[in-house]
Order: C-alpha cells, then structure tokens, then sequence
C-alpha cells in the first residue's frame, strides 16, 4: 500500500490506520510479521540486566514476547488496537499472569509508568503520517530513566506496511525524547524484515 495513495473513498480494511486492516489480516491469518518465537536480542538484554521490568508491548500481535517476559517475572502489559490480534494473542498467551488489552497506543491511560516498552513491528505498522507523536508519546508512557527497546525497520521504499524508516529520520523522531544507548545488526530476522532492521536501545531523557 502506498500510503501517498490513501484517501477517503478507500475501505477501511484497505487503510492501515484502521482497525478493519488488521482484523482482516489477523482473521485471514495473513501475518507474515508473526515471528512465533522470541528474538535473541530479547532475551540476551533482560537476562544480561537481570531485572523484572514492568513492560508494554504495543501492537503485540501474537504476543510471544509477551508470554515469554513474564515467564521471567516481569510485569507485562500486551496492547493492540485490533480485536482479531488481541483474540490471536488470547489463544496463544493461554492462561498467562499478564495484561491483554484491546486499546489504542495513543490514547490509553495506564495505571503506572512502565521500565520497558518493546518495540517490534509497530512503528512499521504505522502510516507515515502517525509517526509525530510517536517519541513522545513512548517519552510519556515510560518512568524516569524508563527504555524504549527493540527493533527498527529500515528502508526507503514508499509503499507499506511494513513501512521503513531511515536512520535520520529515527533520529529525528526520537533524539529529542531519548538517548541511544545501543545499535545491533540482528541475525534472526524472520523474512519480511531480514538484513533491514537494527536492535536498538533508547534511555528516556529527563523530564
């Protein structure tokens, strides 16, 4: 989709600001994003930091890091904006000791800021359009010194989801919110993101 293109006499399964785009896709089971497993940048950064961080994960979709977080003690909250991934996140977490929500990102109230937030096939599920208040809204939701984690889609090409960002522009969006603290090739990227995305670590700037 070339977001360019978008307008409103499109349908709303054909817009991905939508929740009917999703649903679709989640009821079709077309979700070439679905990793089924947890990455190894994950999981080397929390058992390296030997904590149980309170973490959001938006846009989880199947919620396998999700599940696997909280088998390690952390507090997890697991949000998506649309019912169909929340339901295949709900089938597939089971009986779990989390927070399954069906919310919007940007508009959400948690009770308490998070340590956490893992980012992983979010950003590049947005429309161009919806990135401006991306950084803020993650400088919003996380505690002091908080960290916004996980990995970064590159690429140029006009037409999405997934849609790319470039490294500037990552910059842009984050520097003024954020400090990066670390930047990884990543070796297990499931196809639709191998050889373009990056592992990223973010520590929130103060208040």
């Amino acid at each position: 989709m070339n977001e360019t293109s978008e307008s409103n006499e499109k349908p709303d399964h054909q817009r991905p600001e939508h929740r009917d785009f999703w649903d679709k896709r989640f009821g079709e089971g077309t979700t070439p994003w679905n990793a089924g497993g947890v990455p190894e940048a994950l999981m080397r950064y929390i058992e390296e930091s030997n904590s149980q961080p309170r973490t959001l994960i938006p846009g989880c979709g199947h919620a396998w890091e999700a599940a696997w977080l909280a088998r390690q003690g952390g507090k997890v909250t697991a949000l998506d904006f649309s019912a169909a991934a929340v339901e295949a996140a709900r089938q597939q977490l089971g009986n779990w000791n989390g927070q399954l929500l069906c919310d919007d990102f940007f508009t959400f109230k948690p009770e308490v800021a998070y340590d956490l937030i893992y980012e992983r096939a979010f950003l590049c599920a947005l429309p161009r359009k919806l990135w401006q208040n991306y950084g803020r809204r993650m400088h919003e939701l996380l505690a002091p010194g908080g960290r916004l984690i996980g990995f970064f889609f590159f690429s140029d090409a006009p037409k999405g989801p997934p849609f790319g960002i470039t490294p500037e522009a990552l910059d842009a969006l984050l520097s003024p919110w954020f400090v990066r603290e670390a930047d990884a090739a990543v070796a297990d990227s499931i196809a639709v993101f191998a050889g373009r995305e990056r592992w990223q670590v973010w520590r929130k700037k103060a208040d």
